[in-house]
């Protein structure tokens, strides 16, 4: 798609303890701000998909460049479009 991407880490282990909740199993946001939110959401991501799935997922964290000056910049689609081989976006 020509879309710039950097993949990020990925070690669970190292961001559970950021969803730690008193009344829930776990919480939607981390505790750190400042830690890794990008993966962190992908691990949010992972714990929610049922125990028994073997298939892939994928976590794409496009929300900043995904506007401009206000306006959507479009940026993702094409990217997303290609990853599911959609013809056309190859």
């Amino acid at each position: 798609s020509g879309d710039l991407v950097h993949p990020l880490i990925y070690s669970p282990e190292l961001f559970i303890d950021e969803f730690k909740s008193k009344v829930a199993d776990m919480k939607n946001s981390v505790k750190d701000r400042m830690n890794a939110q990008s993966s962190c959401a992908g691990t949010f991501i992972e714990q929610h998909l049922d125990k028994d799935y073997k298939g892939g997922w994928l976590h794409i964290d496009m929300a900043g460049p995904s506007t401009k000056d206000e306006r959507g910049t479009g940026y993702g689609v094409g990217l997303v479009l290609s990853i599911l081989d959609v013809p056309g976006f190859a």
